[in-house]
């Protein structure tokens, strides 16, 4: 009894790590099938555009578990911090992008922000990085999330389209956007499910242990 008792528990830490490293010779989760629209094409930025400064610009994405055997894993938080792009005021409208590849992976300080649980290891970072990359987001294929804000009246959610593993939605997002002494600062924060961009969650044991569909994005956008 004490020997299958002891198979048992291997068995269930061998789970609880399955989301956070890589499963050699494991093939990728098949993707929900999408149907990429023509790239739409903007017109250019007006020549009085201000500049996104990446070094005070974030987008953190809260990555949460889920399955039966949730309590095994871990919630994550993905950030990018090399957001470049314009915004036109004259125009009312904004048009920035940022590379998966640069997307780094439970920075601790942001965790903290986001309430999560204590700091994941270093291989358990460096497992969920490379199976969002590579398994879930197919980061060399799609290696860009491009975005086009336009806003309305005052004080009316900024229209914004989406373009992520080359499926573009839209929908509105209430931000709040101030402008001082030139300088123009947008922050939200947005629901948005992986499924929407003919993406599947990532998940081991049949779901028993996953990534949950929807996820939680913030941002804070800086423009000169």
């Amino acid at each position: 009894m004490t020997k299958l008792y002891n198979h048992l528990r291997i068995g269930v830490l061998c789970v609880s790590v399955a989301a956070c490293t890589q499963l050699p010779g494991s093939p990728p989760p098949a993707a929900a099938p999408a149907v990429p629209g023509a790239p739409v094409v903007y017109p250019a930025p007006a020549a009085s555009a201000l500049t996104i400064d990446s070094a005070q610009s974030l987008i953190a994405v809260t990555v949460q578990r889920g399955g039966l055997l949730a309590r095994l894993g871990h919630d994550h938080l993905v950030a990018s911090r090399h957001v470049t792009g314009t915004v036109s005021p004259a125009q009312n409208r904004a048009d920035f992008q940022f590379r998966l590849d640069q997307l780094t992976v439970d920075e601790a300080e942001l965790r903290i922000a986001a309430g999560l649980e204590k700091q994941p290891s270093a291989d358990a970072i460096d497992g969920t990085r490379n199976n969002m990359l590579t398994r879930v987001l197919d980061a060399e294929r799609y290696p860009l999330v491009t975005v086009h804000a336009e806003r309305g009246a005052t004080g009316q959610p900024l229209q914004v389209a989406i373009t992520l593993h080359g499926v573009t939605r839209t929908m509105a997002i209430p931000t709040d956007i101030r402008e001082t002494k030139g300088v123009m600062t947008a922050t939200g924060s947005v629901h948005l499910k992986q499924s929407d961009f003919g993406i599947t969650p990532f998940s081991v044991m049949a779901g028993a242990l996953a990534v949950q569909d929807q996820l939680e994005l913030r941002f804070t956008l800086v423009a000169k």
